[in-house]
């Protein structure tokens, strides 16, 4: 290989390295002006390529519209020895319900995330709006115009996802024992429509929510806390 492009892509990989999250074509670009958008990604493929033919540790993997370093997933056990850590924090069986009512039916309101439960979301949707898993993409043209929510690019780095089409199916869900209701049952119910019609939800608790969503996340960034995560063949090691 040429002398120069083999210092592209060991900077390449350097970067990739050190970022703690997916690093998009474009980012490589602004540092590398010289190098077209595919020869960054051949470069990339190369590095991946290395990496699979020598059974690295290490992986590259294309998340969320950009290429992330990994430990791979035969090194878990290592890693979880190293770290004598056994477990992570998981979002818990009501968050991950919600999350896939909205992930797979978005954009979607409160009411019918409540009323395919069928119990109150109002703690569970904050706590996934704390997490930046789904944001507030805007408002139903209903009276009281509540809010509507989708997903967000963390809830593809968080799960590893390339993009929602690599969703896994909802049978898949069930089988790990969290109950989400089946494709037919998540057409929006008619209790909705007629009540968002006739103006009976309460929507100041969401109006709440986007507020201490905001302050939730600038003492987050003021605490100066951060995350590794380590994917490993029994699931992510976390590291606070």
């Amino acid at each position: 290989m040429d002398e120069q492009l083999q210092h592209y892509k060991a900077g390449i990989e350097a970067i990739l390295f050190v970022s703690e999250k997916p690093v998009v074509l474009e980012q490589l670009k602004d540092v590398f002006p010289e190098l077209k958008p595919s020869q960054i990604h051949e470069l990339i493929k190369q590095l991946q390529e290395e990496y699979i033919n020598r059974q690295a540790g290490i992986v590259i993997v294309e998340i969320a519209g950009g290429f992330q370093m990994l430990s791979d997933s035969h090194a878990a056990g290592s890693i979880r020895e190293f770290y004598k850590t056994k477990t992570k924090e998981k979002l818990s069986r009501p968050a991950l319900e919600s999350l896939a009512i909205i992930a797979y039916k978005q954009p979607v309101g409160r009411a019918e995330v409540e009323v395919i439960r069928g119990v109150n979301s109002d703690g569970t949707i904050a706590h996934l709006l704390n997490k930046g898993l789904i944001k507030i993409t805007g408002r139903k043209e209903v009276p009281g115009r509540p809010f509507l929510y989708g997903t967000t690019k963390e809830f593809l780095e968080y799960f590893g996802l390339k993009s929602l089409e690599d969703l896994p199916k909802i049978e898949e869900f069930n089988q790990l024992g969290v109950d989400v209701p089946k494709a037919e049952s998540l057409q929006t119910p008619e209790s909705v429509i007629a009540s968002e019609s006739e103006g009976k939800q309460s929507f100041e608790t969401e109006e709440m929510v986007e507020e201490q969503t905001q302050e939730a996340a600038v003492s987050q960034e003021s605490s100066g806390q951060s995350r590794v995560s380590l994917r490993g063949a029994e699931g992510d090691v976390a590291i606070s």
